[in-house]
């Protein structure tokens, strides 16, 4: 009789963490929200993701192609034009991310505010 495993993220060997730290690291979660918006070319997704590198954007996809997020489509064509685009599993990972990330957005002056008190307490 098969054993199921149940996921829980909170677990040190649980599955979901490898998964969780590649939607959630900074430059995922730029990646999925960008490709929400639309697919892009490589170099188009490195200038709409602002501050990555070649390496850490082509890592990044690769990761997240891998984990079945993003799909990778090389077109035979010369100059070689490759599209990148969420799969089914990658839009619904990039609205929950996407979420957090305007949340995160509407936050900063809260999050200024409190550290700036904290500062403050601390001097």
């Amino acid at each position: 009789m098969a054993v199921i495993a149940i996921a829980d993220v909170k677990q040190p060997m649980c599955p979901s963490r490898l998964i969780l730290e590649h939607v959630t690291s900074r430059w995922g979660v730029l990646v999925l929200v960008a490709l929400l918006e639309r697919s892009y070319r490589f170099s188009e997704l490195r200038r709409e993701v602002g501050g990555v590198s070649e390496r850490m954007l082509a890592q990044t996809l690769q990761t997240l192609e891998r984990d079945g997020f993003v799909h990778r489509d090389a077109k035979p064509v010369i100059p070689p034009r490759v599209d990148y685009s969420l799969t089914p599993l990658g839009v619904e990972a990039a609205e929950q991310v996407s979420a957090l990330a305007r949340w995160t957005e509407r936050q900063v002056d809260a999050v200024q505010a409190a550290r700036e008190a904290y500062d403050e307490a601390r001097a």
